[in-house]
């Protein structure tokens, strides 16, 4: 941006503001709560930010988050179950508090795509979901992508803390899909891929966990207010049931296992990245002490490893 947005600012324009736009609020992105700003300063929080769409949950594709991380301002359509709106979504600078002001318009009837005979609204919500469907899939898979694990996870991590209710997070690892694609083919290995990701998708409750591609052959699964030991029996439960994927090729078994780092916290303290490097430091302990099996506990030191495998 090439100049900061402050409070005092908006306070000058709020009435041309309210003319342009139905809403016109200040929202804590990370906590997802819409703030009173009377007076010129951010107050008490009054309500969740994503009740305004009556969708029931948090906003897949976040632009409110992106703008705060990325300190630019970001422009999206959000589809409620009547109306379609235009939000816009500007960084503010307030001493390093995370604010954004977002700036709503129903544009249901107000828009236009392209030509032709289309249903009333049906055409363009349709294309608005598939539009933010790219933003935040893994093209191969459908999972999520690098880009929602960005925008979700602080949110995941700062509600944890909150609610005072754990978080835990899953980094997954196959443990021979090279061995896969240079043997029977890239092609083979992206089936492969999308086999692990069906059944990932499968064993996770939406409405308390979500599961991405983090990138390669290594998948990533969130799962809200849920402790270690929960978290311990859906690991063990995935690494089992990819160990019995049935997969031939040219009548030959391909063998398929998956390796698991697991990290539980609910400290609001601690960052997405560092919450994604303790999984991923207990990740590099399964792979190293065998593969195929769950280390749920740091190796900085061997003997305080514990490591999980399926017996026999």
């Amino acid at each position: 941006m090439s100049e900061e947005i402050t409070l005092d600012m908006l306070a000058q324009s709020l009435n041309l503001l309210k003319k342009m736009y139905d809403a016109v609020r200040i929202v804590d992105p990370v906590c997802k709560q819409v703030l009173d700003w009377g007076n010129c300063a951010a107050g008490e929080a009054r309500t969740i930010c994503y009740k305004y769409w009556m969708s029931g949950g948090i906003c897949e594709n976040c632009i409110s988050l992106r703008a705060y991380y990325e300190n630019k301002s970001f422009v999206k359509l959000e589809q409620g179950p009547e109306y379609l709106f235009v939000v816009t979504a500007v960084p503010l600078e307030m001493g390093g508090q995370p604010l954004v002001l977002e700036l709503l318009k129903n544009a249901t009837d107000q828009i236009i795509l392209g030509y032709g005979d289309y249903n009333e609204g049906h055409t363009m919500q349709h294309t608005v979901a598939e539009i933010n469907d790219l933003v935040i899939r893994d093209s191969l898979t459908s999972l999520y992508n690098r880009r929602f694990i960005n925008s979700r996870l602080p949110m995941d991590i700062s509600n944890a803390a909150i609610n005072n209710s754990p978080v835990s997070l899953f980094l997954l690892d196959l443990d021979n899909l090279k061995e896969i694609n240079d043997h029977f083919g890239h092609v083979v290995g992206d089936q492969v891929l999308k086999m692990v990701a069906e059944m990932l998708g499968k064993n996770i409750r939406s409405e308390n966990g979500w599961v991405a591609r983090y990138g390669g052959d290594e998948f990533l699964i969130c799962l809200n207010n849920t402790g270690s030991s929960e978290a311990y029996d859906i690991a063990e439960h995935i690494r089992s049931s990819i160990e019995k994927i049935d997969i031939n090729y040219e009548d030959k078994q391909i063998p398929l296992t998956i390796s698991i780092g697991l990290h539980t916290t609910q400290d609001l303290e601690m960052t997405a990245e560092k919450f994604i490097n303790y999984a991923d430091h207990k990740l590099y302990s399964a792979k190293r002490n065998g593969k195929n099996r769950i280390v749920i506990q740091d190796d900085t030191e061997f003997s305080d490893i514990e490591l999980f495998k399926k017996e026999g």
